[in-house]
């Protein structure tokens, strides 16, 4: 469950970065300056503490120099006034001379060391003032010390350790020469010098805190500024989005004569034409709509006389010659076509002035396409197709229109036996658990991909050459595109010449629900049929 959380709150994440332009820029500057910061800061903590460690260290050898040479002038006056055989009460008061001079610049600890292979007397031996202050200096202190002359120090930075709390502290071993009686002897005085990295630690926190503080300035300032300018940019946002829901009145308030401000005028110049076009193609449309509505009902009542008129020389054209018989024919087949225009330039109209309303109830789609089937299985048999029905089996009930549904089957399924070129029609039916789909697919002459993007389009043929036995007016496609728009589904259709055609219509099950997916392929793969309706 811990995981799940971290995860939804990384997607949630990812998902304001995604969309907030504010966040953006406010982060990248934050994260840029910091690392700014960052370098300078880091440069300057160094080059302080080298400066002051350089410093203390050139502080500290003058002044090993100084006691040093106050060691050596106590060691060559007592060396005169006693002679060597009080050389052990002259070296240790040399050393408290040494000592005094050296612990006003810090140095507790002392070591006095005879430089190996050297002949005659071994007085005094090594003396070691503080404890372990031998151990401090290195090897390679030593041999720089004995390798240098006699007036020249050499120092070494070490680790010292506080008696106290056994806290570790910085320190320097300066080493130096000092000549005991004829014997070489080597002087180490050791200091602490926790001063300077405590100065260097008050700087470098005054460095971490003004840089942080630089950084959360840098921010705020980057906020007022982006706030500044992506407030007006997320205002004509939300006017766009008004715009694009229906409210063409709405407009961004004009403040100032800057830059965002001439955006604003020209936004609401732009806004103002588009309303203008959009009203007056919306007076065109309704004046449209309200033409075709009332020419459709004026032309029923002559077409009602004409029908009745037509009907009765049609039932009597046994008995006219053979020329005034098959106009007979002719006149009432085209009348059944009229009626058929009349019908559908209604139900466009309806679809176009938004006055559509559905009565779903629950259907088993597979009986309705059986019924659809055999409304045109005389139709196919004429034109030698063979009529199939795949139906896997499964949820198949579905809350449709049964009347929109039917209809637009026998325009898919006219216009297969149309193109079909005689040759099988298959009919597939599946569904899964939000949805049922329907396909008509005919091994026919097939379309073009220009004709494919077109053949929804009013009025509109493939081949208006070709003889057509279903009686279409060409607004059946286009009324089959509404009726699945109106039950929230999708009719999609695949063609390639010589390959056929394949119409998909994919339904909700559930009124309302949101389709995602089809159960059918586009086009189905070619199976043996399951179950055959019609052969």
């Amino acid at each position: 469950m811990r995981d799940f959380d971290l995860r939804v709150w990384f997607e949630d994440l990812a998902r304001l970065w995604r969309s907030s332009l504010q966040l953006r820029t406010i982060a990248i500057t934050v994260l840029l300056s910091g690392v700014a910061v960052a370098i300078i800061g880091g440069y300057m903590s160094f080059s302080v503490g080298t400066n002051l460690f350089d410093l203390r260290r050139a502080q500290l050898e003058t002044t090993s120099a100084n006691a040093t040479l106050a060691g050596q002038r106590y060691f060559d006056q007592a060396s005169e006034q006693l002679g060597i055989e009080d050389i052990d009460a002259t070296t240790v008061e040399a050393l408290r001379a040494i000592l005094s001079t050296a612990t006003n610049t810090g140095s507790t600890k002392l070591a006095l060391l005879r430089t190996p292979g050297q002949d005659g007397s071994p007085e005094p031996q090594d003396i070691q003032v503080g404890q372990n202050t031998i151990n401090l200096v290195s090897s390679e202190l030593r041999d720089s010390v004995r390798s240098s002359s006699e007036s020249r120090t050499h120092s070494q930075p070490v680790a010292l350790v506080d008696e106290a709390d056994n806290s570790v502290h910085p320190g320097l071993v300066v080493g130096s020469i000092l000549d005991i009686g004829g014997a070489q002897y080597e002087l180490y005085l050791v200091y602490d010098i926790r001063d300077a990295q405590e100065t260097l630690g008050f700087v470098q926190q005054t460095l971490v805190l003004g840089g942080f503080a630089l950084v959360l300035l840098i921010g705020a300032v980057a906020f007022l500024v982006v706030r500044l300018v992506v407030g007006p940019v997320q205002v004509a946002a939300a006017t766009s989005e008004k715009l694009a829901a229906g409210q063409l009145e709405v407009r961004i308030p004009v403040k100032g004569d800057d830059v965002i401000a001439t955006l604003a005028r020209s936004f609401n110049g732009m806004a103002a034409s588009l309303q203008n076009q959009i009203t007056r193609l919306a007076a065109l449309s309704q004046v449209q709509q309200r033409f075709v509505s009332d020419v459709s009902h004026e032309l029923r009542t002559p077409l009602t006389t004409i029908r009745l008129a037509g009907d009765v020389l049609y039932d009597q054209r046994a008995t006219f010659p053979p020329a005034t018989a098959r106009t007979a024919e002719l006149l009432h087949t085209q009348i059944e076509r009229f009626e058929l225009l009349l019908a559908d330039l209604l139900e466009m109209s309806r679809y176009d002035a938004g006055a559509v309303d559905m009565e779903t109830e629950p259907t088993n789609l597979v009986r309705l396409v059986e019924d659809a089937l055999e409304s045109v299985t005389t139709l196919a048999e004429q034109k030698g197709s063979q009529l199939r029905l795949v139906a896997p089996g499964g949820y198949f009930e579905a809350e449709v229109d049964n009347r929109r549904v039917r209809r637009i089957l026998q325009n898919l399924l006219g216009n297969a036996i149309d193109h079909g070129e005689g040759k099988p029609i298959v009919v597939y039916v599946d569904s899964d658990e939000k949805g049922v789909a329907i396909a008509v697919r005919d091994y026919g002459v097939g379309m073009t991909p220009a004709a494919m993007v077109r053949v929804f389009d009013r009025f509109w043929r493939a081949d208006p050459s070709r003889q057509r036995v279903t009686g279409g007016t060409g607004l059946g496609l286009a009324i089959s595109l509404e009726d699945a728009a109106l039950h929230g589904g999708w009719l999609e259709v695949w063609s390639a010449e010589g390959e056929g055609s394949c119409f998909r219509l994919t339904l909700p099950r559930v009124r309302g629900a949101v389709l995602t997916s089809s159960p059918l392929e586009l086009p189905p793969g070619d199976e043996i049929p399951i179950e055959v309706g019609h052969a």
